[in-house]
This record gives C-alpha cells, structure tokens and sequence, in this order.
C-alpha cells in the first residue's frame, strides 16, 4: 500500500501588517494647565506608523512616558498712559493674546483741545477784567495822599469840618444884598464863627453864656490897662449887640481865639475897625504876648471875600515866647479879631487859612 505524503505543517510566519487606526495622544494635565493658562498647547506628537518590533517573550520593551511641556507664564500686559492707552504686548512664546482695551490708541478729537484752550484763556482774562476793575475802583476811591506816589506833603493846613452857613430868619436879606441896605446879619451870629479843627481842644473860657461872651472877657485879649479902658468906652458908646466867640488849641500848641463884635449898623463897625487898624502900619491896640506886630504884606490877597475888609499883622523876629499873629475883619454890622499864638513861632499857612474861612462864614 502506497504510503501517502504527509503534508507537513506550514511554519508559522510573521503576521501581515494591518493599517490600525491612527490615535492622537491626549494632553497630560500639564499641557492642559498650560492651556488654561492662557498658553497654547503642545503640538501633538507625530504618530509612527511603522509596525512595532516584535516583542521578546523574555524582556518586554519599556514603557515610554511623554514629557510634559515646560509652562509658560504669559506676560502682564503695560499700563495704559494718561492719555492714550498702550496696544498690548505681542504674546511671546505661544502666549494668548487678550482682547484690546476699549479706547485704546484714541485720541480726543482736536477741536475739543482748541476748545479747552479757548475756554481757560476766556477765564483768565474774564479774572484779569474783574481785578483791574476792583483796582481801578479802589483807587479813586481814595485820597490823593493815600496813594502811593501821589501823595504830597502836607504844607500845614488844618483839617476844617465842612462850613455851613446858617438859615435866615423868615423873610431877611441876606448879608451884603441889594435888598439888604444895612448890611446887616440877621442869621445867629454865634453860628457864623468858624468852628475849630479837627483834633483841637476847645478852649472853655470862651464858652460865655449861652455862647454869648461878657464883654469883659474880650477886653482881657489886650495887654495894656489903659487901652482896656478906651476899648470899653468905645463899646459903650457905639451900642455893642452880641459877642460871639471861640477859641482852641491844636496838638503842635498854637492857640487861636475868634471874637464877633455885632453893632447895630454897619457904618458903627466901620468906625470900629478904623479906629482899631491902620493899613500898612500897627495896629491901635497892642494884644497880649505881642509887644511890636508889623502889617503882613505876604498875605494872600485871592483868598479876600467880596465885601469883606481885613488888615493882618504879625510879630516879628525877635518876638518873645511866642510869636502872634492878629487880624481885624470888618463884615458889614460885625466887627471881628482874630488872633493866633504859638511858642517858638506860628506858622503863617494856617493863620490865613483861618481868617480866609471866617471871611468865608461872614460873607
């Protein structure tokens, strides 16, 4: 019997390759913090596709761990500006690039900053308008010796309140009217003395009563005993009215006395005056303090009063204590004297500024 071959058995041979389906690695924890944080994650890792090596029953082949990518902290972006904001930084190394911040890399429009600049120019001259104004309005509110440059030193005037006349009786004349043919003062005579200056000191014994002086106490200006006595008889006999007087002392010492002889008509005054002072000579009675007084030719005649007469003297050097100075006025009915003093010597500009102001008063 025929032995049939046996077939041997085929050896076993190496498989055939099979196309597997290719997988994409997940990312590890780290690569997916990474991401998180705002970084771009790794690229995924080519896939081999070669067939892997056969595996040796005895020594199976280590296992292969990824690595996980170094993490990469994003950058802080810069501060915007004061006035523009700044574009963020371009992200470095993968970095994840945050929106642009609204209003980045505007500026205002031009024409609002022209008129911020109009603005703060019209203020400022609108302040610039209001100080110069209030400069301009407190300077001529003041006086002229008050402001500084224009101030002028003071030539010895005295400080005089304002003169005002006083009212008539209803229906009278006024002084040296037509209709006024006596020349008469029919206002209060104790009214028309000239009042005394600011910062003097009243002198009291020429108060009298009722502002109404004895005519003693005017006889006691004079120095001489015996001309007291003709001054006295001549009162008499001329029909003397009213005396009116007053009298001061301002702080540099010079003392002034007013006296107002009233008479019933003006050619009694006339009389009066005459017989009391001769122009461009002495005058007829000597007062006290005053041994010698001369005619003063230097006075002002501008500062005359129409209808007003005046003959003024004064003391020349070399005078005693004090110098004097006196002047006998004739106003119509009223008859004055006036007299100033002063230790060391009187000053002239206040003396004709006095007789100017009582001419003034009786005009």
């Amino acid at each position: 019997m025929t032995e049939q071959p046996q077939v041997a058995e085929p050896t076993p041979t190496e498989e055939p390759q099979r196309d597997e389906p290719v997988t994409v690695n997940e990312p590890t924890t780290a690569e997916a913090g990474t991401a998180e944080a705002g970084t771009a994650p790794a690229e995924p890792t080519a896939v081999d596709n070669t067939p892997a090596a056969p595996e040796s029953e005895s020594e199976p082949a280590p296992e292969v761990k990824p690595e996980p990518a170094p993490e990469v902290k994003p950058e802080p972006a810069p501060e915007p500006g004061p006035a523009v904001m700044a574009a963020p930084v371009a992200a470095e190394a993968g970095a994840v690039a945050g929106p642009e911040p609204v209003g980045a890399g505007v500026r205002p429009p031009k024409d609002r900053r022209i008129l911020r600049a109009v603005l703060r120019w019209t203020a400022a001259v609108g302040v610039f308008a209001a100080v110069a104004s209030a400069s301009a309005y407190g300077i001529t509110g003041m006086e002229r010796t008050d402001v500084p440059g224009l101030g002028t030193q003071s030539d010895g005037r005295w400080d005089y309140p304002a003169l005002v006349r006083p009212p008539l009786p209803s229906g009278s004349p006024a002084p040296f009217a037509e209709a006024n043919t006596a020349n008469a003062h029919y206002a209060d005579l104790r009214a028309l003395v000239l009042p005394a200056p600011k910062g003097a000191t009243p002198d009291k014994a020429l108060l009298g009563t009722d502002g109404w002086l004895p005519a003693k106490d005017y006889l006691a200006e004079f120095a001489i005993k015996e001309e007291r006595q003709q001054i006295q008889q001549k009162l008499v006999d001329y029909g003397l009215r009213h005396i009116a007087a007053r009298g001061w002392t301002t702080p540099d010492g010079t003392r002034t006395r007013i006296y107002l002889l009233q008479f019933g008509t003006a050619a009694v005054a006339d009389k009066i005056y005459a017989s009391e002072a001769v122009p461009f000579a002495n005058p007829a009675h000597q007062v006290r303090g005053a041994e010698t007084s001369t005619y003063d030719e230097a006075f002002p005649e501008q500062v005359s009063v129409s209808g007003i007469e005046h003959s003024v003297y004064f003391e020349e050097k070399p005078y005693g204590a004090e110098q004097v100075r006196e002047a006998c006025v004739s106003a119509g009915d009223v008859f004055a004297l006036i007299v100033q003093s002063r230790k060391g010597g009187a000053a002239a500009v206040p003396f004709q500024q006095t007789v100017a102001l009582q001419d003034e008063l009786l005009g």
